[in-house]
């Protein structure tokens, strides 16, 4: 089932970090409410839970916050 509202992001290198691409995407107002939301589970990336602010991300991967979608793409 695809997904019609997933928003691109483009990152400039080859990897971004989670906390990063939260901030970057507007899904958080800041670090602490990023650290918050993936302490406490809230945070998918690519369908699957993931408790790490410093998982590293390529283009390609998603990520849902509050059933809000962004897929990252190279720039």
């Amino acid at each position: 089932m695809s997904n019609p509202e997933i928003e691109e992001i483009p990152i400039r290198d080859d990897m971004i970090r989670l906390g990063q691409l939260l901030k970057l995407a507007n899904l958080v107002e800041d670090g602490v409410e990023a650290a918050e939301l993936i302490k406490n589970g809230l945070v998918k990336v690519n369908d699957e839970i993931d408790e790490r602010r410093g998982r590293q991300l390529h283009p390609g991967d998603t990520v849902t916050v509050n059933g809000q979608t962004v897929k990252i793409t190279a720039a």
